[in-house]
């Protein structure tokens, strides 16, 4: 099991010196677990690269799995600690948190009635696979489950640029899509391909921005729209309200992403009652926008 631990925290984190200080011993003993699970097995769970510790093939077969594994016993021993009350920690955007989903969490409540959920803000999303302390995750854009994960597509979105009324109007955006090279493009580390992703989608040619600012997480990013800064990509479902209040407008509209949002749950939990009132509740209140 320490050597199966060890094994897992190496994977999700990416380096022997970040597990070791998740797991709180010495870089050596980390290495000397891996040693041992690859001894036991007989192959090599990595490729030794320039110092670093790269997954093969098998081996990242066999940590989507014992990501699942640690993670069903993670739920199962949180469920003992709190009795027959269920709780669910659900992995979300932050900016789909606060626009969309908290407005409605009272209603997901309502419907999940015994069932508490948890809702983990997250400013750089991770796939389920690399959280284990996660029951499920909503993932936005081209998202693709890897083995062991099960993807249930709940809701559509737009995406488009947005700014603030009197920025649109000094850049003259109105006036075509090459009126952005006048701007300073906003965006956020935590969804890093939307502007690429809009001129692709678009049928637009990219432009040479004046200049760029990035941002941790796209709620910045947005706010700094709100404030005047820059012209931010956001999808529909974050702006909506300041697109109606007029806080910010959208020169070229909105594109549609069918790709959407999307539930991602562990396959070995797809019968699960809770989840599965968790993503019927999502399908319905995501085929409202549609």
């Amino acid at each position: 099991m320490n050597a199966l631990r060890a094994f897992d925290a190496v994977a999700r984190r990416g380096s022997i010196l970040k597990a070791a200080d998740e797991l709180g011993v010495v870089r050596g003993a980390v290495r000397q677990q891996l040693n041992l699970l690859e001894a036991h097995f007989g192959i090599a769970l990595f490729d030794r690269e320039n110092g670093r510790l790269v997954l093969t093939a098998k081996g990242r077969a066999f940590a989507d799995s014992v990501g699942v594994a640690f993670g069903i016993l993670t739920r199962a021993s949180a469920e003992l600690s709190i009795g027959s009350r269920r709780s669910i920690r659900l992995g979300v955007p932050s900016a789909f948190a606060v626009w969309w989903l908290m407005p409605r969490v009272a209603d997901l409540q309502a419907t999940l009635q015994d069932v508490d959920i948890d809702i983990v803000p997250m400013a750089t999303v991770e796939p389920l696979a690399k959280r284990a302390d996660l029951e499920a995750v909503i993932m936005g854009g081209e998202y693709r489950p890897t083995r062991d994960i099960t993807a249930i597509r709940f809701m559509e979105d737009e995406f488009g640029p947005v700014a603030a009324p009197d920025v649109a109007g000094r850049l003259g955006l109105s006036a075509g899509v090459s009126a952005l090279a006048g701007a300073v493009a906003l965006s956020s580390r935590s969804a890093p391909s939307l502007w690429n992703d809009w001129f692709a989608e678009s049928g637009h040619a990219s432009v040479r921005f004046a200049g760029n600012r990035e941002f941790e997480d796209l709620l910045l990013a947005i706010g700094a729209a709100r404030s005047g800064l820059g012209v931010a990509i956001a999808p529909r479902t974050a702006i909506g309200d300041d697109i109606d209040r007029r806080v910010l407008v959208a020169p070229y509209g909105f594109i549609r992403r069918p790709a959407g949002y999307s539930l991602s749950i562990r396959s070995s939990d797809v019968k699960d009652p809770a989840l599965v009132r968790l993503a019927d509740w999502l399908s319905v209140a995501g085929a409202e926008l549609v």
